[in-house]
């Protein structure tokens, strides 16, 4: 099969089967979250050691996992995580630094590159499962349409910043860091967000879930996503230089690793939450 063939084909089977399971959420949707947390991890402290450096790979893996199981518990009342927890999760790793890295192992990289890496991936994944029970979304189809919206804005701006970019190439974003970007694409990103994001409220977000933004609350929502999806992706780049890699892993076939896919995601999830909590509005069906 052609490298197009295997990208078609994947996202021909990944795309349903995910979205399915944000609509049916709970458990399913912790468990997925729980499980693309670990391979994130996985990669992350992958090119981690790829640029030198000796996180606590397996701890970390361990610990981006759990996350997002926490948070579905935490819902369903079973446990209540204290805000002390993380700092007492940092200290047990800086504590087990001392004996798995000791002087020699740079224990203060390793450390650090370990709570970064297990935030970056299941901290910030978590908040799929955090937006699918936003507290103005009511019922499974409201809470379902709440994560659909961001996920599909994301999109879109890869999509707008991809053919932007192609049809009108000039000056580059960030050579540096990722060289095919274009100040064209990343504005192309913007305005096709925007649009999506108008088109997407008035039909889908209001009618079926009695959720709306303001004129300029919808503006405002759908630059900031467009922002937040097209650095998510220059900071996935970033790590990639830096250790030397073209994909951060071969998971999904023609597609990279799980780093590859949800880099925008990263951003967008938790930022999403934010701003839904300033900008978005009960607004009754008309």
């Amino acid at each position: 099969m052609s490298e197009l063939g295997r990208r078609a084909a994947v996202a021909l089977i990944g795309a349903p089967v995910a979205l399915a399971i944000i609509w049916v959420g709970d458990a399913a949707l912790a468990t997925l979250a729980s499980a693309l947390s670990a391979v994130a991890a996985w990669e992350f402290f992958r090119l981690a050691r790829e640029g030198g450096n000796r996180p606590l790979s397996t701890v970390g893996v361990a610990m981006a996992a759990t996350i997002p199981l926490l948070v579905h518990a935490q819902y369903l009342g079973l446990i209540q995580v204290p805000v002390v927890a993380g700092t007492l999760t940092m200290l047990g790793v800086l504590a087990l630094a001392i004996w798995r890295r000791g002087v020699d192992g740079k224990p203060l990289a390793a450390v650090a590159i370990t709570i970064v890496g297990v935030l970056y991936t299941g901290g910030t994944l978590s908040y799929i499962y955090a937006l699918r029970y936003f507290g103005y979304a009511v019922g499974d189809v409201a809470g379902a349409l709440v994560v659909f919206l961001p996920v599909v804005l994301t999109w879109a701006s890869d999509v707008g910043a991809y053919f932007a970019g192609r049809a009108i190439g000039g000056r580059k974003l960030m050579p540096s860091v990722s060289p095919g970007k274009t100040v064209a694409g990343a504005l192309g990103g913007v305005i096709l967000t925007v649009i999506v994001c108008a088109v997407f409220v008035r039909w889908v977000l209001h009618p079926y879930a009695q959720l709306a933004f303001t004129s300029w609350g919808l503006v405002t929502f759908a630059v900031l996503i467009s922002l937040a999806a097209q650095v998510g992706d220059l900071a996935e780049s970033l790590l990639k230089r830096e250790a030397g890699v073209k994909d951060s892993g071969t998971i999904f076939p023609g597609h990279g690793g799980a780093l590859d896919r949800l880099d925008s995601l990263f951003f967008v999830l938790p930022i999403s939450y934010a701003l839904y909590g300033w900008l978005l509005i009960v607004a009754p069906r008309s």
